[in-house]
């Protein structure tokens, strides 16, 4: 299966290089053909009317991670208030490279007007990228990893969530020590991003040290057993980052059978509602919230105005935010949004 994938990869990237060499390969979080999701409305209009029968499809990572069900929440939301029917499905797990391609392969050939996308990789996805553009079909790549020739890409500053962590320890532990990261899947352009926005912004000071930065392959188990490993090495460690929710909740309970709660502070990404029970419960310290409803509901609107013949900048940027104890209830409430939006105003 391995060798198929591998590969199916070689193949697509020559055809990719070949249908988009006019097209620089894609960093999200750099890309200055960008839009800020509060600016597309006023700079591109009212939401336009679409073709008659008009509907999307949308493929995921996994549906056993509550951000994914999160997202396809907001592309239901946003389909519903469109009259668009949507289409959700999603790889058996966060592991399944072949079986998310089939999936996507698949949409490509029922006929749907637009397709969402987020990879598990950032190249298990690139053999659909041809076959959508011969059936005229945009594809709009909606987090983490990233396509390098995706024409449309929706998601937050990857390199940001890691960047406020690092913000928070280095105001709120003023004195330093030693931290450690706990990474997303190897090679995946938001693990990557993340793990360096937090590597790079803590280490500027002199004060902290990394002693560890090691995989937890976005599985809660896996990241329980590498922080309590960690700790076992470093007794005296003040913090953990976590590239995502999941695993940052094995690092808490890590944490706690070490008896290390008053201690060690706990941060990851992605704003799931478990990681904020455990924010509010005092044991998570804190995640970086990137409102998965709103993006979807942000992605599909994206697609849409594609599809009525709208030319887009390459990047819509959705918003994130640093939550912890003191702001849980700004980002979770009712006002949500328009916390968002005010943020947005004041550019944070």
């Amino acid at each position: 299966m391995k060798l198929l994938l591998a590969t199916a990869t070689l193949i697509a990237l020559s055809i990719s290089s070949a249908f988009s060499a006019d097209l620089a390969p894609l960093n999200s979080d750099t890309e200055k053909d960008r839009i800020d999701w509060s600016q597309v409305e006023a700079k591109f209009g009212a939401f336009p009317k679409l073709p008659a029968g008009t509907k999307a499809g949308a493929v995921s990572k996994t549906l056993t991670n509550e951000y994914w069900r999160s997202l396809g929440d907001g592309y239901k939301a946003f389909g519903e208030k469109a009259g668009v029917p949507v289409v959700y499905q999603a790889a058996q797990s966060e592991g399944d490279q072949l079986g998310q391609l089939t999936i996507a392969e698949g949409l490509v050939t029922q006929g749907y007007n637009v397709l969402l996308v987020s990879p598990q990789t950032d190249s298990n996805l690139q053999p659909i990228m041809e076959q959508a553009k011969a059936a005229n079909v945009p594809v709009v790549n909606v987090n983490d990893a990233v396509i390098p020739q995706a024409e449309h890409y929706v998601g937050n500053v990857q390199r940001d969530n890691g960047v406020r962590v690092a913000k928070w320890f280095i105001k709120n532990r003023p004195n330093g020590g030693k931290v450690a990261i706990v990474e997303g899947q190897a090679g995946v352009y938001a693990a990557v991003q993340r793990t360096d926005g937090f590597k790079s912004t803590i280490t500027e000071g002199g004060k902290f040290e990394v002693v560890a930065s090691v995989p937890g392959n976005w599985d809660r188990q896996t990241s329980y057993d590498a922080a309590t490993n960690i700790l076992q090495q470093h007794p005296d460690l003040i913090g953990f980052y976590a590239n995502n929710d999941g695993m940052a909740l094995g690092i808490v309970e890590a944490v706690k059978a070490a008896g290390l709660q008053d201690k060690v502070a706990v941060f990851g990404t992605d704003g799931i509602s478990d990681a904020y029970a455990s924010i509010r419960a005092g044991e998570l310290t804190g995640t970086v919230d990137s409102f998965p409803v709103l993006t979807g509901e942000v992605a599909l609107e994206t697609a849409l105005r594609l599809v009525a013949g709208q030319k887009l900048p390459r990047v819509v940027a959705t918003p994130q935010a640093l939550i912890t104890k003191d702001n849980a209830d700004r980002y979770s409430g009712p006002d949500a949004r328009n916390a968002l939006l005010e943020d947005a105003a004041a550019g944070n």
